[in-house]
């Protein structure tokens, strides 16, 4: 029994198309993981800089190493449970470079409590939205939604811009976390 070439390439071409589907479905897996930490993180540290801003200058750096430490952790198990390396130390070493770079940006242009509260969710939407160019689209929604509402709240909404960054990017996190889930 033989198959035309036409059938051939109908049959690739399916295969093909599930490969590419589960490849998404792993990543979005992983990433709605590190989504929900990471937005459960952040709701926190704006909480502690809503409710006791002294406390701030704590809370971030705790949110960073616990987040770090969590990603670390969560791409190790989805390593031991799939076989697939999703963090290494080129990651690793994007990801400081990403974080020296900002904290350049951040010591060049001087910037004020507010508007740093502003600078890191657009600056880290940044990556997440073109990182959707190529991984799926759920990323890109995520991305520029958080930008948005965020860009919102630096102009609209006054004295209360931390507990609405708590909502918009901590809040926003862990239902694109949850939503990507579903995808």
């Amino acid at each position: 029994m033989s198959i035309e070439s036409r059938e051939a390439a109908a049959a690739l071409s399916d295969i093909e198309d599930i490969v590419r589907r589960v490849r998404q479905s792993r990543i979005y897996q992983l990433a709605s993981l590190l989504l929900i930490m990471w937005g459960a993180l952040t709701f926190t540290g704006y909480l502690v800089t809503w409710f006791s801003p002294r406390h701030a200058v704590y809370a971030w750096p705790a949110v960073y190493v616990v987040g770090i430490a969590g990603s670390a952790a969560i791409s190790v198990s989805n390593r031991m449970r799939s076989g697939i390396r999703t963090f290494d130390i080129r990651m690793f070493a994007a990801l400081l470079l990403f974080i020296a770079f900002g904290i350049f940006c951040c010591w060049l242009g001087h910037f004020g409590p507010r508007q740093l509260s502003t600078f890191w969710p657009i600056y880290f939407m940044l990556i997440y939205t073109i990182a959707g160019l190529w991984v799926g689209h759920a990323f890109v929604a995520i991305g520029l939604s958080i930008i948005v509402l965020t860009l919102a709240g630096y102009f609209f909404i006054g004295d209360a811009f931390d507990l609405w960054m708590a909502f918009v990017n901590g809040g926003g996190l862990m239902l694109g976390g949850l939503w990507m889930r579903r995808s």
